[in-house]
């Protein structure tokens, strides 16, 4: 038990490093973009990456985690699954590629065709990048994960940026995702060689079948249920005002993309050496469910709060519209924390099809949500309005299914884990609600320290009052630690 803590907060803190030193990067890049570009660009870019994203679930249907749970795996069988990796990689770029003009058509932007036709490559290295990805993975190389990630980011960004001030326009924003996939199968690749036959080795795949069939149905609606609002964003309103709800969206999943991502990765390939010890691993994740949410839920509203500030800072004015939609999407913060690592969870006690009809029921809640907020509302806040409503009601219905069929608990053990993050946002909203009024008027730079200064202050009178975890006594004891070698240093 000693050495899975160990391993966890060995392969969270190597993540943290790498996903933190990314987001820095991309900040920066971002930043830099979004003052070189239109909002239409982004808009039609983002059209883009939510069509591959979708071919992109029929590349990997599932192989990735089935790779990592399955123990008895062969190097026969993996060598089986790379040929099938790399088989269906090909035909499925190839269809992208000869798709790119109907999708160009329905959204009725010729530039659209060419950005997919160059995407289609990414497809391509995607797929034969799943097994080398999926061994590092199951072996716990997090140190290694981390450092490719950082040099990868720093590169493309790095190309990116160098690309619009040439005056590529929008193909700076395709660069970086076109690279990246191409590095990371080179290194990955390097790390685990694999090769190639001709075979489709539907043999091999049959080991895993059981287990990807459920997690591939669950990415499928999932990815409906992420990105049906920019589809239709893109088609029934326009490409600038999915522009500004990109950038809205963008700067609420900071949080989630660098708090449970730097998490959720690294839950599956350990906990799933408990997917016998159903209870054991009920007890960890209570304790992962309190961390994210003491995270999560006062983040959510600090973020409401500096929504102004953030948005000039980084993106500029021309971004202003998108303020409101930021600010109404932070409802949903907490929330999307927590939840968002439920899956590695069902997926480590080996209940993909938990997984799947949890993510069915919150697919059609999403669905009906965006239909009814563009087809009746035709606004960007109405959607925004929409994601909170649904994402609480599937937060419910998760976690009531997770515990009364994969758990097999009493969920008030969940529900106790919540109540103190909530007393902690609570009053950080009212203090936080008062002190915006009397700074309004004061520049966005000191209105922003004074707001964070006030989160963290209270955010850690609360922790240490509370008990939750004694900043200050182990300040004081690393502080006596060090204390000697001082005095030894300065005799």
């Amino acid at each position: 038990m000693k050495s899975t803590k160990r391993e966890l907060i060995s392969g969270i803190f190597y993540t943290a490093i790498a996903k933190y030193s990314n987001m820095f990067i991309s900040l920066v890049v971002t930043g830099v973009l979004a003052r070189l570009l239109s909002p239409k660009d982004f808009g039609v870019v983002a059209i883009a990456t939510v069509i591959i994203s979708f071919f992109g679930i029929f590349v990997d249907i599932g192989i990735s985690p089935a790779i990592i749970q399955n123990k008895k795996l062969t190097q026969d069988d993996l060598t089986q699954i790379f040929s099938f990796t790399f088989w269906l990689g090909l035909i499925i770029s190839v269809l992208f590629f000869f798709s790119a003009g109907f999708i160009a058509g329905w959204y009725q932007s010729p530039i659209l065709k060419i950005l997919c036709q160059l995407l289609a490559a990414n497809l391509f290295f995607s797929a034969i990048d799943i097994v080398p990805n999926a061994l590092i993975e199951k072996n716990k190389e997090f140190k290694f994960i981390a450092l490719r990630g950082f040099i990868i980011q720093l590169c493309t960004g790095t190309l990116g940026v160098s690309v619009a001030l040439l005056g590529g326009g929008l193909y700076a924003l395709i660069v970086s995702p076109i690279i990246s996939a191409l590095l990371v199968f080179f290194i990955s690749f390097r790390r685990y060689p694999q090769h190639l036959k001709m075979t489709l080795g539907l043999e091999s795949m049959g080991k895993i079948f059981g287990y990807s069939f459920y997690q591939f149905l669950f990415n499928i609606i999932n990815y409906f249920s992420r990105n049906l609002d920019k589809l239709l964003i893109g088609k029934y309103l326009s490409m600038s005002l999915l522009g500004y709800y990109e950038k809205s969206y963008r700067l609420m999943m900071l949080p989630l993309q660098n708090i449970t991502v730097v998490i959720t990765p690294v839950i599956h390939p350990i906990f799933s050496e408990f997917q016998n010890d159903i209870n054991y691993l009920a007890k960890s994740y209570e304790k992962i469910v309190r961390f994210l949410a003491f995270l999560g839920f006062p983040i959510g509203v600090l973020l409401f709060f500096i929504a102004k500030e953030l948005t000039l800072i980084i993106f500029g004015n021309q971004w202003l519209p998108s303020i409101p939609i930021f600010q109404i999407l932070c409802f949903s913060v907490g929330i999307q924390i927590v939840m968002s690592s439920s899956g590695s969870i069902f997926q480590a006690a080996g209940f993909t099809k938990h997984l799947f009809i949890c993510g069915l029921f919150s697919s059609i809640a999403n669905v009906l949500g965006f239909l009814i907020s563009i087809f009746l509302f035709r606004t960007l806040k109405s959607v925004a309005v929409s994601i909170c409503v649904t994402f609480l009601i599937n937060f419910i219905q998760c976690y009531w299914f997770m515990y009364l069929f994969t758990f097999k608990r009493n969920i008030w053990h969940f529900i106790n884990q919540l109540i103190r993050p909530l007393v902690l946002s609570s009053i950080i909203f009212v203090l936080l609600f008062f002190t915006s009024h009397f700074i309004a008027n004061m520049n966005i730079f000191v209105t922003l320290i004074i707001k964070c200064i006030i989160f963290l202050i209270v955010f850690v009178i609360f922790i240490e009052i509370t008990g939750e975890y004694a900043i200050l006594g182990k300040a004081k004891e690393q502080w006596h630690k060090l204390k000697p070698k001082n005095e030894i240093k300065n005799d």
